[in-house]
Parts: structure tokens; sequence; C-alpha cells
């Protein structure tokens, strides 16, 4: 199996969080501060930037992580500007209470294979919660969902899920969501979905029929989709389930 480097690159102070959160051993994790970039004498700062993405060993998997503003936009376009052509270029952008799927496709989405995003819908159930609370428990959601992906791929843990299947499903300019689950709401709109993997991880005392319970949920759902489903008891865990979806469609 062909391993790959995977660079998680966080902008800002949100993306910076989310990625020295990752505790997958074998990523790569760097911070770009704005502030530096805004300082007196900042084409410096933009230099480093530059040597540094222009050297990525080849075919790396890069995704930038980072929250929707206009800095961190210029700061993607330095990166984007800088890689080497064979770079396997992906986005994860939260974007708060505005869902991307149902956008136009914005001109700088283009430079990726897939724009990943969260609205943060999921952390706004209290209506007074702040948009500063739900940046944080995001943070550590999207963290976690980062860490196990890398970890299945790298570990073939998911039965029938590869690199050859993220391939298949990342390639051609998507906008996407990655969604890491104890339990699965149902009633949310799945179905908009084109294709996509879905893996199910359960403990060695988790009922068969509640997975199967799931599978077939997911299933019908997404009845007519490009899925591919994967699989596995984990002996680490006992009564627990975990659902890593990654679903996209063309934009």
């Amino acid at each position: 199996m062909q391993s790959f480097t995977h660079l998680f690159v966080g902008i800002g102070n949100t993306g910076a969080r989310i990625v020295n959160s990752i505790t997958a051993d074998g990523v790569v994790k760097v911070t770009v501060n704005p502030a530096y970039y805004l300082l007196p004498h900042s084409g410096r700062y933009e230099e480093r930037l530059r040597n540094f993405f222009s050297s990525l060993p080849e075919n790396t998997f890069l995704w930038l992580v980072f929250d929707d503003k206009d800095i961190n936009h210029e700061l993607r376009e330095i990166i984007i500007d800088s890689v080497p052509n064979d770079t396997i270029k992906l986005a994860y952008v939260l974007t708060p209470r505005k869902e991307l799927v149902v956008e136009e496709k914005p001109q700088w989405a283009s430079d990726f294979e897939t724009v990943f995003y969260d609205s943060l819908w999921d952390f706004f159930e209290d209506e007074n919660a702040s948009l500063s609370t739900a940046f944080e428990e995001a943070s550590k959601n999207i963290a976690a969902m980062f860490s196990r992906l890398y970890y299945y791929l790298e570990t073939q843990m998911l039965v029938n899920i590869d690199y050859a299947d993220l391939f298949n499903m990342i390639r051609g300019g998507n906008v996407g969501i990655l969604r890491l689950l104890r339990e699965v709401d149902f009633g949310w709109h799945w179905g908009i979905w084109d294709r996509g993997l879905v893996g199910i991880l359960v403990g060695r005392e988790f009922p068969l029929k509640d997975a199967h319970g799931i599978l077939g949920n997911f299933q019908e759902i997404l009845a007519e989709k490009d899925i591919i489903w994967g699989v596995v008891m984990d002996d680490s865990l006992t009564r627990e389930v975990e659902i890593l979806a990654l679903l996209v469609k063309r934009w």
C-alpha cells in the first residue's frame, strides 16, 4: 500500500487550534499566522511561506484549514500559488451558518480537488450560543475527525476503504462534508450528496443488529448514490459506535 505525506495547515487562530489538536501520529502540522503577514516588512514572512510550500514532497496531501475571512484567503492564495503541481489540494473551511453546498461555487474553490466545509449548524443548538463557543466546540470535533481519517487510511482499518477510494471521491472539483459521529440524525440532509465514503466502527459489545440498523438506514437514504461502505469491529471499544462520513457532490 502506498503511503502519502499529509500536511495539515491551520491558517489563523481557528485553523491553528484545529491543526494543533490533531493527534494522529505521522501527520505534519503547520500554522500560518496572519499577524506576521500584516506586520511591516511582511514580504519576509511571505518569502518564508513560499520557500516552505514550494519544497513539499511529491504527491503531498495538503489540507488547508481556515475560517472564511479575507486575510485567510490572501494567505491561502500565497500557499496554493507556491506548492508543486502534483500536490493534492483539499480545503476545510468554517462558514458559520452558511451552507456552501447551496451556494454558487466561489472562484477560489477551483484551486482545490474538494472544499469541505462546516457551517457550525450543529453547534448552534442553543440560540444564545456565541460564535466563539461554536468555533471552540467545532475545533475539537474537526481535529478528532482528521485524526481518525488519517488513522483509517494509513492502517487500512476499514474494510473496503483505501486511498484508491478516497481519490475516486475527492477528484474533480467538489463541495463536501466530513463528519465524525457517535450518533446519527437521519433527518438531516444526507440525501443531497452524490457520492462518498461511510465507515462504521463498532465496539466488541455493540449489538450487531444495531450496527446493521445504522447501515440499513444509511443505505435507504443514500440508495441511489455512489457510496462505499466500510464496517469493522474495534477491540478498544466496548458498546460504542463511531461513524466517519465523507460525502461530496459536484459544485
